[in-house]
């Protein structure tokens, strides 16, 4: 049986998977699967896919069929720059206007919606879709298209939702979740997963000692439009480490996202053994 994991092909994730692109053959019992993150949350949900950086709000919609990684998470130390609100307005005159939410991550418009209705206290008019019309007000961008968004500067505001929560809550807010399906952990699985999350620990402290060169081979794969030097500062504020002050976050975006209904409940968090 082969271990499959969802690989996002979004700059953020480079850490997490530059060691495995054009390498595959070596992960011999591990079966890659490319998609943002909307798509692996839905695998890790029916079953297609064991494992992947998924959004953090997928736990809590499913919690019973995962556990958490206890040391990896993605998050970011005040901005995180990738996932942002792009305004025509001030965002304390967004009430009852129209704001076209990304379809790429849950956890990015649950945010915003927590955000706009409990920090700023009103609900405007939530439309889906994966980029900005000329029709709406305001959108909310992740990954490589809020990067690339950034440098066209055609929104008149922006706003960085891991610094609104961090103002708001004195938390790093944590995007995305080291989600491990409860299949993956069945005897014939389980010596695959720990050699793999042990290989993905491994490849971030690469990462991490030479981001140039890990940030060639997958640009090589990944390209995306924007100035080399942008790009590598942008892993400046970027942090991996799932903190006890991280996980504290999570809890209390599952806290309020369960107040208002937009998951059943706020679960503990399990974590990988």
């Amino acid at each position: 049986m082969t271990l499959r994991v969802g690989r996002i092909p979004f700059l953020v994730c480079a850490p997490f998977f530059f060691n495995s692109v054009g390498r595959e053959k070596e992960f011999s019992e591990v079966e890659f699967v490319d998609g943002p993150p909307s798509a692996h949350c839905a695998g890790l949900k029916d079953g297609t896919i064991h494992l992947s950086p998924a959004s953090s709000i997928t736990f809590a919609q499913k919690p019973d069929a995962f556990v958490l990684s206890p040391v990896l998470c993605t998050s970011c130390s005040f901005e995180v720059r990738s996932v942002k609100l792009f305004s025509r307005y001030p965002i304390e005159e967004l009430s009852g206007k129209r704001i076209r939410m990304t379809s790429q991550s849950k956890t990015s418009v649950t945010l915003l919606r927590i955000l706009l209705e409990k920090r700023y206290g009103f609900r405007p008019e939530y439309v889906q879709g994966l980029a900005a019309e000329d029709s709406d007000d305001a959108c909310l961008l992740i990954g490589d298209l809020a990067l690339e968004e950034n440098e066209r500067h055609r929104f008149a505001y922006s706003y960085d939702l891991g610094t609104l929560w961090q103002e708001w809550q004195g938390l790093p807010f944590v995007f995305g979740a080291w989600l491990i399906s409860k299949d993956a952990l069945q005897p014939r699985l389980r010596p695959v997963l720990d050699d793999y999350m042990t290989r993905l620990e491994s490849g971030i402290c690469q990462f991490h000692e030479n981001p140039s060169k890990a940030l060639d081979v997958w640009l090589a794969k990944y390209p995306v439009s924007l100035p080399r030097p942008l790009i590598e500062d942008y892993f400046n504020v970027l942090d991996y480490r799932f903190t006890d002050e991280r996980k504290q976050s999570l809890a209390l975006f599952f806290k309020l996202a369960a107040q208002m209904g937009l998951v059943e409940s706020a679960p503990p968090m399990v974590f990988l053994k």
